[in-house]
């Protein structure tokens, strides 16, 4: 078993404005839940102050070569140290803060846990579906 249990990666292109918030969020939970785990930046090649920041608010960060989103993700998911990952993006519109129910779930044993942030109607399968 991994040494942290979870990786909170956030893949990043040109956040600045936001990426602060998202990473102080995510600590927080960390934290607050006293949970062993990373911040993860898989940054796809910004060139706003976004790789600083990162740093700067105590994320890991990784510089993905490969461009799009998609390589972020794969790449940041790679690099993950935690057991468990849980990601989104790194525009304040997923709250790190609040994590816990993904975190219940992924502890009992599912493999796939998916949040919707529009609180749509989704169908519960075998996998989790928070709404």
């Amino acid at each position: 078993m991994n040494e942290l249990e979870l990786t909170i990666l956030i893949p990043c292109l040109n956040e600045e404005e936001t990426l602060a918030i998202c990473i102080n969020k995510a600590k927080s939970f960390l934290e607050k839940n006293n949970i062993k785990g990373e911040v993860l930046i898989a940054d796809n090649g910004s060139t706003d102050k976004s790789i600083e920041i990162a740093k700067d608010n105590g994320a890991r960060v990784i510089n993905v070569s490969h461009k799009g989103y998609g390589n972020a993700l794969r790449y940041g998911s790679k690099e993950a140290c935690g057991t468990y990952t849980i990601m989104g993006d790194a525009d304040d519109s997923y709250n790190f803060s609040e994590l816990e129910d993904f975190i219940k779930y992924l502890r009992e044993g599912y493999d796939f846990v998916i949040g919707n942030r529009f609180k749509a109607n989704l169908e519960k399968r075998s996998n989790a579906v928070l709404e």
